[in-house]
C-alpha cells in the first residue's frame, strides 16, 4: 500500500486525539517543572526538553510503523515477545535501580524501561496465538497457553519490584473473554476480589456469617422443584473460606508495610485517628496533596503557570504519575473534563475500529491496545483523585517519560496501521 493510500485510510480522529493528548500532556509537564531559571523549551537537560525530544522520536517512529508492511507485525509477533522477555530477564543482571525498582536500562542519554516494550509485544503475541486457526479458546489447554502468555511477563516484572506494571498485563485477560473465554472465569475473578476486600474490611468471621445467611435465604426462597447442588456449594464455601484465611496471612506476612498502609488508607482499615493521620502524611501524602491541588483549581483553574501547589512542589511526581493534578489545579474542572472526554472518545473510537476488522489478529490486537490503555487511564486517574490506592502507573501519552510515550505510541499506531489494511465498509 502506498504512503498516500495509507494517509487516506488512516483513522484521523484517533490520530487527532493522540496529538491533542500528547500536546496537553507536554504543556502540563512544562508547567509542573518550569522554574525561573528555565531556559529554552529545546533544552534537553530539562524534563520538558527531554519530553519534547521523545515526541520527535515518536513522530519518526510513527512514520516507520506506517511504512512497514501490515503483515510484518503478525509475522514477527512471536519474535518480539521473545526479545521482550529476554530484555526483562536482563534487568536482573544489567538493570538500573531508580526509586527502589530495578526496571530500567541505563543507555546514557535516557533510561529504557523494557516493561513498556513487553506490553506491546505481549498484546501482539496474544493476538497471534488466539487468531491461530489451531487455537480453540474453549479448550482448557489453549486457555492455559493464552493465560501463560500474559502471566510470564508479569512474573518477571513483579520481583523488580514493579507491581503496578505487572498488573497492567492482566488487563489483557479481557481480550480472551472477548474471544470466547467462558464467563464463569470472570465470575470467579470478581468473586476473589470481593472476598479479598471483604476479608480486609470485616474479617473472615463476618464473611462466614454472611455466607450462612445467604444459604438460609437461598433455601427459604427456592422452589420445591429446584434442587440445590449441596456438595458443589459446600466445596465452593470451603474454598472461599480457605482463600479468606490466606488473605490475612498474605496481607500481614507477604505485603510490605507500605502496601498495607496503602490498602489501609484506601479501605479505611485504620480506625485510630492518630495512626490514620500519620499514614496520610507519609504513604498517603501524594494522594492527599493531589486531591487538594485539584480541589483548589475550581471550575476554571488558576491559569497556566499559576498553580501555587504545582509551583510549590506540594505533589511529588507531579509531572509523571500525578500529572492529572496539575491539570486540575491550573485548568480546573474544564481542563480535567476535556482530558477525560478526549480519552473517552479515543476508547470508543478504538472499540469501533476493533469491531470492524476483517482479520482476527487485527481485532484481537485492537482489544489488547484498548485493555492496556484503559487500565492505565482508570488506575492513574483513580489514584490521583483518591478512589484507588497508589500504584504508580503513568497516564498514557500524557505523563513524563520517554519509554512510556514511545511505546504507547507504538502500541496505538501498530493498530492504526493494521486498520488501514483491514477496514470493513461502514462507519
Amino acid at each position: 500500500m502506498s504512503g498516500r493510500s495509507i494517509l487516506k485510510r488512516i483513522d484521523w480522529l484517533s490520530v487527532f486525539i493522540y496529538f491533542a493528548l500528547v500536546l496537553i500532556g507536554w504543556i502540563n509537564i512544562y508547567s509542573s517543572t518550569f522554574t525561573d531559571d528555565s531556559s529554552s523549551i529545546f533544552d534537553i537537560s530539562t524534563r520538558y526538553g527531554k519530553q519534547l525530544f521523545f515526541i520527535g522520536v515518536s513522530l519518526v517512529t510513527i512514520v516507520i510503523i506506517l511504512a512497514l508492511e501490515v503483515n510484518f507485525y503478525e509475522r514477527f509477533s512471536s519474535l518480539f515477545y521473545l526479545i521482550s522477555m529476554v530484555s526483562l530477564l536482563g534487568l536482573f543482571v544489567f538493570g538500573k535501580t531508580i526509586a527502589g525498582a530495578t526496571s530500567w536500562y541505563d543507555l546514557g542519554f535516557f533510561n529504557l524501561q523494557p516493561s513498556e516494550l513487553a506490553k506491546v509485544a505481549t498484546a501482539l503475541a496474544l493476538a497471534k496465538y488466539l487468531s491461530d486457526i489451531q487455537t480453540d479458546i474453549k479448550r482448557r489447554k489453549d486457555q492455559f497457553y493464552a493465560l501463560l502468555i500474559i502471566i510470564v511477563p508479569a512474573l518477571l516484572i513483579i520481583p523488580q519490584p514493579d507491581p503496578g506494571s505487572a498488573l497492567v498485563f492482566f488487563a489483557l485477560i479481557f481480550v480472551i473473554f472477548r474471544e470466547g473465554l467462558p464467563l464463569y472465569y470472570l465470575v470467579v475473578l470478581v468473586s476473589l476480589i470481593l472476598v479479598f476486600v471483604i476479608t480486609l474490611m470485616y474479617g473472615t468471621v463476618w464473611l462466614v456469617i454472611g455466607m450462612v445467611l445467604f444459604t438460609i435465604i437461598l433455601f427459604a426462597l427456592k422452589k420445591k422443584t429446584f434442587k440445590i447442588p449441596v456438595i458443589p456449594l459446600s466445596l465452593t464455601y470451603a474454598a472461599v473460606i480457605l482463600f479468606s484465611l490466606s488473605v490475612n496471612f498474605v496481607f500481614n506476612n507477604v505485603f510490605e508495610q507500605r502496601h498495607r498502609d496503602r490498602f489501609g488508607l484506601w479501605l479505611r482499615l485504620e480506625k485510630d485517628p492518630k495512626k490514620l493521620e500519620q499514614i496520610r502524611k507519609s504513604i498517603g501524602y501524594n494522594t492527599y496533596q493531589s486531591e487538594k491541588a485539584i480541589e483548589s483549581g475550581g471550575f476554571f483553574g488558576k491559569g497556566f503557570l499559576e498553580g501555587t501547589r504545582t509551583k510549590g512542589d506540594f505533589v511529588p511526581e507531579q509531572d509523571t504519575d500525578y500529572i492529572f493534578s496539575t491539570v486540575g489545579e491550573e485548568w480546573g474542572f474544564l481542563g480535567t473534563a476535556t482530558v477525560i472526554i478526549l480519552f473517552s472518545v479515543l476508547f470508543l473510537r478504538l472499540i469501533s475500529l476493533a469491531e470492524r476488522q476483517k482479520n482476527a489478529f487485527a481485532r484481537m490486537y485492537g482489544y489488547g491496545v484498548i485493555s492496556i490503555l484503559l487500565i492505565h487511564y482508570f488506575i492513574n486517574i483513580g489514584m490521583v483523585i483518591g478512589i484507588l490506592p497508589t500504584i504508580g502507573i503513568p497516564l498514557p501519552f500524557f505523563s513524563y517519560g520517554g519509554s512510556g510515550l514511545l511505546f504507547f505510541t507504538i502500541l496505538l499506531f501498530i493498530f492504526l496501521r493494521l486498520d488501514t489494511n483491514r477496514l470493513k465498509e461502514g462507519f
